[in-house]
C-alpha cells in the first residue's frame, strides 16, 4: 500500500486554528494535546520601498503535526479525509499518496510534506 502524507501549503494557512479544533475533537484530546498544532511566527512590520516600517504587519501561521497524529487512520480506513485536512478553511491542506503530493510539492515552493514515520 502507497504511503500517505499531508501536503501543507503554508503560505496560505490563515492561522484560524480549524485543524487544531478538529483534530481535538476528533480524538478527544484535552485542550493542552494536539496531532496538529498552528505555530505563529511574527508580527513583523511590513517595509516600503525605501526600507522604512510601515503601520502594517506581517504573520506566518504554520501547522506542525506532533507525535500523536495518526492522520485520522480509523477516517482514512474509510476513504474520509483526515479530520484537520476536512476542516481546513483555508483549504492548505491536501491528503494522498506520498508520491502524488511529492509532484505537488515540486511546483511551489511555499509548502512542506509531513509523512509520518512507518509504524
Amino acid at each position: 500500500m502507497a504511503r500517505k502524507g499531508i501536503l501543507v501549503d503554508y503560505q496560505y494557512c490563515t492561522g484560524c486554528y480549524s485543524c487544531e479544533i478538529a483534530c481535538q475533537s476528533e480524538h478527544n484530546l484535552y485542550l493542552n494535546q494536539w496531532g496538529v498544532k498552528v505555530m505563529q511566527q511574527g508580527p513583523w512590520p511590513i517595509r516600503d520601498a525605501e526600507g522604512k516600517e510601515t503601520d502594517k504587519y506581517v504573520y506566518d501561521f504554520i501547522p506542525a503535526f506532533t507525535k500523536v497524529c495518526d492522520m485520522c487512520a480509523e477516517r482514512t480506513s474509510k476513504g474520509k479525509l483526515p479530520s484537520c485536512v476536512h476542516h481546513c478553511q483555508a483549504n492548505c491542506m491536501k491528503f494522498g499518496s506520498v508520491e502524488e503530493l511529492a509532484k505537488d510539492l515540486e511546483k511551489k515552493p511555499w509548502q512542506y510534506l509531513w509523512v509520518p514515520p512507518e509504524a
